[in-house]
């Protein structure tokens, strides 16, 4: 695996964990009581940008290495992914 595609698989990573933890503890306008004139009652209260961005961070790192790990030790091949016989030899 070359170092851009670890960077590639761990952009991708992140950003799917992301998406998982994004709507945990989320605490909208409307439920805070505080709806901010111009913005839906269901935007988020305050700012948790930060918070959920460490908190993927720590949840997606260890994710990655595990995957970099198999595809590392050769465990998981893309011949074992070839279930059509497509990948000519």
């Amino acid at each position: 695996m070359s170092i851009t595609s670890a960077i590639v698989l761990y952009v991708t990573t992140w950003f799917m964990t992301l998406f998982c933890v994004l709507p945990y503890r989320t605490v909208s306008q409307d439920e805070a009581k505080d709806i901010v004139p111009g913005t839906p009652p269901g935007a988020p209260a305050g700012e948790v940008m930060k918070r959920k961005a460490w908190v993927t961070t720590l949840i997606a790192t260890p994710i990655w290495l595990v995957i970099v790990a198999v595809i590392m030790s050769g465990w998981i091949t893309i011949e074992d992914l070839d279930w059509f016989d497509r990948i000519r030899h």
